[in-house]
């Protein structure tokens, strides 16, 4: 059987996306290690569902590419709503996408030629995560140290939907994210494990950022991560609330984080790269 797909990337953040609006597809999660492959299959970060929803327009289920279930990914819901859009699914200029963590708006900006040029998405609410003490307790971290690979960093704990340790570096580019990534995603301090951010602040409205994405590795840009990096240095008192632009390796997201209703709004691209079929 052929399965029709659209690989599509946010700033290089690339998935496979298959519409399941008329079918099912089996076992989700072993079809996107395998698709997943850069040498034997289409390559990728992960897979993509395209969904009805009974709550929502339509549904979003995404697996990494060692085939784990993610509640959440921001590049990934811009080019949900990219996809509709061009896919003349829906001729809606705002969506309401049903995630495994909860109901994200996308507001679709359009071009004069009536293309999307941009996707803001409200990612709802984001704040503060606790962290299992080595005590029992659970509090977040706020500019705490933590060691990894024999080095200390200044982290805070945030969550944006998907759990996120943002660490405050003075280089990012010579931040150690395959080495130090996978030891702290994999910490006592996380019960589901988590996201790993290497953030170096430039001035109140720029920061540069690297990132080790949870069940993925080292990708070259994470929504989530970038909503969870502005979160935390606004948190921190580094830069501004009312917008602040995260550089990363695949490019530039806007973020603005309303905190009196803690919720976090995210603008950025998103490409198609070609469409094709693979069998199962």
């Amino acid at each position: 059987m052929k399965v029709r797909f659209t690989k599509m990337h946010g700033l290089g953040n690339d998935y496979i996306y298959v519409d399941v609006r008329g079918r099912e597809l089996p076992n989700p999660s072993a079809l996107s290690i395998a698709w997943s492959d850069r040498h034997k299959g289409i390559g990728s970060d992960g897979l993509v569902l395209i969904g009805k929803s009974e709550v929502g327009d339509y549904s979003m289920r995404i697996f990494n590419a060692d085939g784990s279930e993610a509640k959440m990914c921001g590049n990934a819901s811009r080019c949900i709503g990219k996809y509709l859009h061009d896919n003349k699914i829906t001729d809606k200029t705002d969506i309401k996408l049903e995630t495994l963590s909860g109901i994200k708006n996308l507001h679709l900006n359009l071009d004069s030629r009536g293309e999307v040029e941009t996707v803001t998405v409200d990612m709802g609410e984001a704040g503060p995560m606790a962290v299992r003490r080595a005590d029992g307790s659970e509090s977040a971290m706020r500019q705490e140290q933590v060691e990894a690979k024999g080095q200390k960093f200044t982290a805070t704990s945030v969550s944006v939907g998907n759990p996120h340790l943002v660490l405050f570096v003075e280089d990012a580019e010579k931040a150690d994210v395959s080495g130090v990534g996978p030891v702290l995603e994999h910490s006592p301090l996380f019960v589901d494990r988590t996201n790993v951010e290497f953030a170096q602040v430039k001035d109140r409205k720029h920061i540069r950022m690297r990132v080790w994405e949870r069940g993925s590795g080292i990708t070259q840009a994470c929504g989530t991560g970038a909503c969870g990096t502005a979160v935390a240095a606004v948190m921190a008192g580094l830069v501004d609330a009312d917008g602040c632009e995260i550089a990363m390796d695949g490019g530039a997201l806007n973020i603005r984080w309303d905190e009196a209703s803690g919720h976090v709004f995210m603008t950025g691209t998103a490409t198609t790269v070609f469409d094709g079929e693979i069998s199962l």
